[in-house]
C-alpha cells in the first residue's frame, strides 16, 4: 500500500499535468481578460490619425467654401443709374428709344451674368428690376411727348388765328406738364440711387458677416487638427490594466 502511494506522488511530480506553472483560472483573472479585449477592440474600431486629419480638413473646406468672399465687385447697381440719365435727358422720341435699348441691353447682360456669379444674384435681380422700370417708364415719356407735340401744334395754330388768351392757357397748360414730368424723372434717378446705396449696404453687411465667419474658421481649424491629434494619440496608449485585489 505504501508503495503505491509513493509511486502515485513521484509519478505526478515527475509527469506534470497541463494546468502544472499556473494559477487556477478565477472569476476575477477572467473578468480582467474580458475587459482588455473589449477595449482593444475598441481601439481597432476607432478611424486612424490620417483619416481623422483628413475628416478634419474637409469639413474646413466646406466651411470656407460656403462663406467664400465674392469676387465680382461690378458695381451692377450703375447701370440703372445710366439708364435713368439717359432717360431723364431724352427730349425727342428717338432718345427715348436710344434710353430704352441700352437698358434691354444691360437687363440681357445681367441675366447672363446672374447665372455665371450666384454670389451677387440678389444684387443684379435688383438692378434688373431697376432697369425694367426704366423700360416701362420710357415707354410713358414716349406717349407723353407725342401729346406736347400735338399740344405745341394748337398753341401754334391758336396764335397764328390771334386767339391770344386760349393760347396763353394751353401754353401754361404744356409748361405744366413738362415741369411735372422733369420733376418725376429727377424721382426717378434718386430713387435709382437710394436703392444702390441699399444694396451697397446689404451687400458690405454680407461682406462683414462672410469675414468674421472667416476668421472664425481660421481660429478653429487649428485647433481641430491639434484635438485630433491629441485624441488618437490618447486613443494609441493602452489602457492600464485594472487592478484586482487579493486581501482577503
Amino acid at each position: 500500500m505504501s508503495g503505491m502511494s509513493i509511486s502515485g506522488v513521484g509519478g505526478a511530480a515527475g509527469y506534470p499535468g497541463p494546468s502544472a506553472g499556473r494559477p487556477p483560472a478565477s472569476p476575477a483573472n477572467e473578468e480582467q481578460q474580458a475587459l482588455v479585449d473589449a477595449l482593444r477592440e475598441e481601439q481597432e474600431g476607432q478611424p486612424d490619425l490620417a483619416e481623422m486629419i483628413k475628416e478634419a480638413r474637409e469639413k474646413a473646406a466646406e466651411r470656407e467654401e460656403m462663406f467664400k468672399l465674392p469676387k465680382n465687385s461690378r458695381r451692377y447697381g450703375d447701370t440703372a443709374i445710366i439708364a435713368y440719365s439717359k432717360l431723364a435727358r431724352a427730349r425727342s422720341l428717338g432718345e427715348v428709344d436710344a434710353a430704352s435699348g441700352y437698358a434691354r441691353r444691360q437687363i440681357a447682360q445681367l441675366r447672363a451674368a446672374k447665372r455665371s456669379d450666384s454670389d451677387n444674384a440678389d444684387r443684379i435681380q435688383a438692378a434688373i428690376n431697376q432697369l425694367q422700370k426704366a423700360v416701362n417708364r420710357a415707354g410713358r415719356k414716349k406717349r407723353e411727348i407725342s401729346q406736347e407735340k400735338l399740344t405745341a401744334k394748337r398753341h401754334a395754330k391758336l396764335e397764328k388765328e390771334k386767339r391770344t388768351r386760349e393760347a396763353k392757357r394751353l401754353r401754361h397748360q404744356l409748361k405744366c406738364r413738362q415741369t411735372q414730368r422733369m420733376i418725376r424723372e429727377s424721382g426717378y434717378l434718386r430713387e435709382a440711387e437710394v436703392d444702390n446705396r441699399f444694396q451697397d449696404q446689404i451687400a458690405a453687411s454680407k461682406l462683414e458677416m462672410r469675414n468674421q465667419m472667416q476668421e472664425l474658421i481660421d481660429q478653429t481649424k487649428v485647433p481641430v487638427e491639434t484635438a485630433v491629434q491629441q485624441y488618437a494619440a490618447a486613443s494609441a496608449e493602452p489602457a492600464p490594466a485594472p487592478e484586482i485585489s487579493v486581501e482577503a
